[in-house]
């Protein structure tokens, strides 16, 4: 089935044809201050198996669409004569054998790979390609050419145009602007006495006269750079020409960093991230936020709020100036000096880009440019299709060539400009679909993604988007944010797909905040649980997460705050015993997030601050608040204090990241879930060749667990949440050897252990989390046959896997062995000494134990094996 209608975006020159709608709407004016959730808190579920198969209607939904007057024809014209046209060129749709469940939507595929393939065609026939399409700032905005500064502006609309600023005294009547047919006003300033005539960072406007005879200034749609006047309540923003001399400008001083395998995220918000009650800046970020991501093993930062945005309070989300850096933390030359130390680290950096909507204020904003013309003249749409009622904000028209310009540019400048290593895409459903995601719950069911509710010209948009990136920067990384799960977003543009990286598993954190909210810790569901973690499409990447900004600001708390909730304001020291409400939430805080990093994708990301359990939440300066930045920041004192227990999961994060550095388990395709046990529960599994032992049971600890595995040897804690430098009671011991037993016949997965064909058995404590790994003596396989607890291997250098992994993730469910049913001959022959401290007491008395009730050792009722097989697609 194809999608919805749209023209090509067809060029002449610096001309733009696309359809309008027969709407328009009236204009809206100043920033709104209710600022909506994102779409992550409208669907709760909905996710499609991969191999789910649907039938669909065929039916055409596409008649004769007519020129607007471009030189070039729309390319559109019936279904069956644009699909006979592109038959030959997109017969072979790649994705089709990824996913035979989407042959029924083959028409779909090739409809928009066409579409995708004419469009390329024709920025290669009108503007030397893709590539050079996306170098648009070189054009527009102020740029230096022969001795003086051409602007360049499209604003269809305008009548008459002048520039202004402080270089004329604010009067444009001797610096008027020509415009050609096309829609784009131009104009020269010569130097003035070999000195430029617009002074670097002094402020310009836009000033046109609009079809009402009214005469407005608008900040430039294409300035490198805006700032407000901060000692005037709710002043607008001033566009400044920002070109310093080439002897003041930041020169990067090192490389991009190697693309990591899996990237490890660390979202951060630069202006709230000082421990004052202020806005903090990118050089302060830099020098005293950067050493603590290096030191907690992250490899990749995502920065919000880095497009100028008028309203804080947005979170960045709201933008206003799409090519100017936030002149709240500094000047373009101090975010480069950020992004160049964090390359230093060896620390990838990603920007959170906003493309799927504009802020609705017409003073500061690209919807000034808006003055009620046709969407082809306009940046938007117009009417309804145009506004986004949750978000109060403008939608862009991605058929129209000059809004393609404008977006792939802004693409090309932050990578070429700031070097950035790739984005997050925020509000990608809201992209996808002309209802944008409201009010809908995504089942699964095919037809939801690829019908008259597809935005055709979105999704092509963001092919061109993707490709473009990876032409320019193949090791960039981009990710989706979207909920709906759409299948294709993340497979290759060659295949007809999207082309993204990864997407968010943005159904993980409701999963966690519907646990914490509503079920009690005896309800708590292992297949659940893991169920929803593996619910992904197994070909298409995913960066999981139990907590985001989503999950922090102002009417939601984060993990921490609701686990342990107004104790963390008196129970958290470790010179007195810990309630059992903190002893409860630390454990669960560690098991939490590290469970969804190591299940729940091929990447993983964590909010500045979460990592040691932030409490309270995230409430920008607003009229509610009093304009209060109290709850604004970060409180690194918290977990930089010896005697706070904060430093406990903050310690757990660096070593998980360690243990993703030190065994890559998180880019490991071999997955697999062998047992979900309800009564114990107890989740086993292993990613890579590490084995996962997660037992959520408050109160047994089970001596002697049998845990099913891959490869026989022997085996040692690698991580253990119980130790304690992590807050635990060190039960488990670390020097204790766990030698395989073999399970039933080789190569029949029926006579097997869980369907695994070795096992051990290992202490297990409650609330706890155990990581195995295989020793290898061989001294061909490794020259290190004792990794420790893992403080060690803080230290080393990552090491790669050896043996090959199973190039899929396994889910069935089978019966499940009792791991309890086990003799003391067992016992005494897998373990060659009993556990004992664990790992060592450093420098503090023991923090009180909560005791285990009971050491459990009763059969199993109704055992299950759930074992992932070809993975699902989640959310």
């Amino acid at each position: 089935m194809l999608c919805s209608l749209g023209l090509l975006a067809t060029p002449s020159a610096f001309g733009s044809f696309s359809p309008s709608s027969n709407k328009t709407r009236t204009l809206r004016s100043t920033v709104n201050h209710q600022i909506p959730k994102q779409l992550a808190a409208e669907f709760k579920g909905g996710s499609q198996k991969l191999l789910r198969r649907h039938v669909v209607s065929s039916n055409s939904v596409h008649g004769r669409v007519r020129s607007y007057g471009s030189p070039i024809s729309a390319v559109m014209t019936e279904d069956s004569s644009t699909m006979a046209t592109s038959e030959e060129d997109t017969e072979n749709v790649g994705i089709l054998d990824v996913d035979s469940a989407l042959q029924p939507f083959k028409d779909h595929f090739q409809y928009r790979i066409k579409k995708y393939v004419d469009q390329k065609d024709l920025f290669e026939k009108y503007e030397g390609g893709l590539e050079e399409f996306a170098k648009g700032y070189l054009k527009f905005g102020f740029n230096r050419e022969e001795d003086g500064i051409v602007y360049r502006e499209w604003a269809p609309a305008a009548q008459e145009a002048q520039i202004v600023g402080d270089f004329n005294g604010w009067d444009g009547s001797n610096h008027k602007m020509e415009k050609n047919q096309f829609g784009v006003w131009s104009i020269k300033i010569p130097d003035s006495e070999g000195n430029p005539a617009i002074p670097h960072n002094s402020r310009v406007k836009f000033r046109f006269k609009h079809g009402d005879g009214v005469w407005v200034d608008r900040i430039p749609a294409w300035i490198k750079y805006a700032t407000v006047d901060p000692s005037r309540f709710g002043a607008p923003y001033d566009g400044v020409h920002w070109d310093l001399p080439p002897s003041e400008r930041y020169e990067f001083k090192y490389p991009r960093p190697p693309k990591p395998n899996a990237p490890r995220i660390y979202e951060a918000h630069v202006g709230m991230s000082s421990s004052e009650p202020r806005i903090n800046s990118y050089r302060e970020f830099a020098d005293d936020v950067l050493p603590r991501i290096r030191a907690n093993n992250y490899n990749t930062i995502q920065l919000m709020a880095v497009m100028e945005h008028s309203y804080y309070a947005s979170f960045g989300y709201h933008v206003t100036n799409f090519f100017a850096v936030s002149s709240r933390s500094g000047t373009p030359e101090d975010l480069k000096y950020l992004i160049d130390k964090a390359h230093s680290l060896g620390i990838q950096v990603l920007m959170d880009v906003v493309h799927s909507h504009a802020s609705n204020n017409v003073t500061d904003g690209l919807n000034g440019f808006d003055v009620g013309q046709m969407s082809q003249d306009s940046y938007f749409h117009t009417g309804e299709r145009g506004y986004h009622e949750l978000w109060d904000s403008r939608l862009f028209n991605y058929g129209n060539w000059e809004v393609l310009r404008f977006l792939l540019s802004n693409l090309r400048w932050w990578l070429e400009e700031y070097k950035f290593d790739g984005f997050r895409f925020d509000g990608v459903t809201s992209m996808l679909y002309h209802h944008h995601g409201i009010n809908m719950g995504f089942t699964g069911n095919y037809n939801e993604y690829f019908s008259e509710a597809t935005d055709v010209d979105a999704v092509v948009y963001l092919m061109l988007a993707n490709s473009l990136i990876h032409s320019i920067l193949p090791d960039a990384t981009i990710i989706a944010e979207d909920v709906s799960g759409m299948p294709g977003l993340g497979r290759p543009v060659s295949e007809g797909g999207i082309g993204f990286d990864y997407r968010l598993a943005m159904a993980i954190p409701d999963k966690w905040i519907d646990y914490l909210k509503n079920k009690n810790d005896e309800e708590w569901s292992m297949k659940d649980l893991s169920g929803s973690l593996t619910n992904r499409r197994y070909t298409e990447k995913c960066i999981s997460y139990a907590e985001s900004h989503d999950q922090s600001i102002v009417g939601d708390k984060t993990i921490a705050f609701f686990l342990m909730d107004k104790e963390m304001y008196s129970s958290m020291s470790c010179l007195t015993d810990a309630c059992p409400t903190v002893e409860r939430g630390i454990a669960l805080h560690k098991m939490i997030h590290f469970i969804t990093m190591a299940l729940g994708g091929e990447g993983y990301l964590n909010f500045m601050g979460n990592e040691f359990g932030h409490p309270e939440w995230i409430d920008f300066p607003r009229e509610g608040n009093g304009w209060s930045y109290e709850r604004c920041r970060r409180q690194w004192d918290l977990v930089d204090t010896d005697h706070l227990r904060y430093k406990f999961m903050n310690a757990f994060d660096r070593a998980v990241n360690a243990l993703d550095d030190k065994f890559s388990f998180l880019s490991s395709t071999k997955q697999i879930v062998s047992s979900t046990n309800e009564e114990d529960k107890v989740i086993v599994f292993e990613r890579g060749d590490l084995v996962f032992v997660f037992n959520f049971h408050p109160e047994n600890t089970y001596d002697g667990y049998k845990v099913g595995c891959d490869l026989p040897g022997k085996y040692r804690v690698a991580l253990d949440s119980d130790a304690w430098e992590f807050g635990g009671h060190g039960r488990v011991g670390h020097d204790v050897d766990h030698f395989t037993s073999p399970e039933g016949i080789p190569g029949v997965p029926e006579t097997n252990f869980n369907n695994r064909p070795n096992s051990i058995k290992v202490l297990s404590p409650a609330r706890t989390c155990v990581v195995y790994y295989r020793v290898k003596e061989n001294p061909e396989e490794t020259n290190n046959g004792n990794y420790g607890l893992f403080n060690e291997t803080l230290q080393d250098d990552a090491s790669k896997q050896e043996n090959a992994e199973e190039s899929a993730t396994l889910v069935d469910v089978r019966a499940e062995e009792n791991p309890r049913e086990t003799s003391n001959s067992d016992l005494a022959s897998t373990d060659t000494k009993m556990p004992i401290d664990g790992a060592k007491k450093k420098n503090m008395e023991e923090p009180a134990s909560v005791p285990d009730k009971k050491i459990a050792s009763s059969k199993l009722d109704d055992p299950e094996v759930e074992e992932m097989e070809g993975g699902t697609s989640e959310d």
